[in-house]
């Protein structure tokens, strides 16, 4: 027979084993805890963007992976071989343009959802929108009607992206806010404007960017993330007033910009036209030499534009100009070409220890497949000049591309 000692002995035993289970499962489960962040997304949020949240002052690590919400995890799962990641750099935008449907829409095109659901899987660190984010520029839409586009922008886009702690960086477009001047030099969209900037300024409406100098925010105003300096000028028409370039390059030579290792332009317009119905003038910005030599002047690296609708990663001279795609109605193909059009959302990660500085990663947003640049035109010749793909040289053009740009705008157009 067992003694009470004996049976005492083996109660002992049982609690002390349970005792270290439960410590152990706990050692376990809290690394789970840290990487996860707060909480994983429901299946009741599945569409709503779920990002970790990030701070300005945090050391530029590369963020913990979490789980994929299920509307994220739905997209990449369906992509045939998996949906390309690319190498992380010290800091990752994602870059977004052309949102607009048809002219007073509320409603937006299923690639702009698919966009912003695919947040999680790249987890930028801010996300940037080379403009028309609403489509106005309709003389009839009543001031309701603008507003309630407005609403649904930021039911749709602006509030999941306040709630994710996502800093949103833009630029306003011709349809958001055009700044297009009539005869008498009043804004032709004044109403259009004034709607936007009440929007903007509202403080329930605060776009999380760490600003430099709001001066006519959100028109004119320069910001900065980490070693990061953007400057976003009103290209929502193809000219810029004289004493607004005096502020661009007084804020480009501020010390703020001065202590950034980059310095991004944001506009709508481009410098140069890259696809169909854009090649004419008043659908790039006016003085384009000029306003390059001024950007080249004050080290600016990148010139980040939509409008076009379409993705070409160029460059001219000393400036990259990334014309952003888009994600909304209506893509063109380019300047020609046969290509056909297509939506596109392009990430960029900026790597300081890297010569070039910036590498593109954008997706086709139907097929979601990476698009190589040897896919593209290795140049393409609009009416005020030639631009080159972001990974050509003019001396790698054949006599017959640069004689048939040469032909069409003449030797000085045609040089880059």
């Amino acid at each position: 027979m067992f003694s009470w000692q004996m049976s005492l002995r083996i109660f002992l035993g049982i609690i002390t084993g349970l005792a270290t289970a439960l410590i152990l499962h706990a050692c376990q489960a809290e690394p789970n805890a840290l990487n996860n962040g707060s909480n994983v997304p429901s299946s009741a949020e599945a569409n709503k963007v779920a990002v970790v949240s990030k701070s300005q002052d945090q050391p530029q690590d590369k963020p913990k992976k979490t789980e994929l919400p299920p509307a994220t995890k739905a997209i990449v799962d369906s992509v045939p071989n998996g949906l390309y990641d690319p190498p992380r750099g010290d800091i990752r935008l994602a870059v977004i343009s052309d949102l607009n449907s048809s002219y007073g829409s509320t409603d937006y095109e299923p690639e702009v959802d698919k966009g912003l659901s695919l947040l999680p899987f790249w987890q930028p660190d801010m996300v940037v929108c080379s403009g028309d984010m609403v489509a106005g520029q309709y003389p009839s839409l009543t001031e309701d009607q603008i507003k309630a586009m407005w609403a649904a922008f930021d039911d749709r886009i602006a509030a999941p992206l306040r709630k994710a702690k996502l800093p949103y960086g833009f630029t306003v477009g011709n349809h958001d806010a055009s700044s297009a001047r009539g005869i008498s030099g009043k804004f032709l969209f004044a109403r259009d404007r004034d709607v936007a900037s009440k929007y903007w300024n509202a403080p329930a409406h605060d776009p999380g960017v760490e600003f430099v100098d709001r001066f006519e925010f959100p028109f004119y105003y320069t910001f900065k993330y980490k070693d990061v300096f953007f400057l976003t000028w009103d290209g929502s028409s193809d000219l810029i007033p004289k004493d607004k370039l005096e502020w661009v390059e007084k804020s480009l030579q501020s010390p703020a910009a001065k202590a950034a290792k980059i310095k991004i332009l944001l506009g709508h317009l481009p410098l140069y036209a890259v696809t169909v119905g854009r090649d004419e003038p008043g659908e790039v910005m006016a003085n384009t030499e000029q306003l390059r030599a001024m950007l080249e002047r004050n080290n600016v690296h990148t010139y980040i534009s939509g409008h076009d609708h379409g993705y070409y990663p160029a460059h001219k001279g000393k400036l990259q100009l990334l014309h952003t795609g888009l994600l909304g109605s209506g893509p063109r193909p380019y300047i020609g070409s046969n290509m056909p059009p297509r939506k596109t959302m392009t990430i960029m990660d900026i790597n300081f220890s890297s010569p070039e500085l910036t590498t593109y990663t954008t997706y086709d947003m139907k097929t979601m497949q990476k698009i190589n640049y040897n896919e593209l035109p290795k140049s393409i010749s609009a009416h005020n000049g030639i631009v080159l793909r972001r990974d050509v040289k003019m001396e790698d053009l054949s006599a017959s591309e640069r004689s048939n740009c040469e032909s069409r705008l003449g030797a000085n157009l045609c040089s880059a």
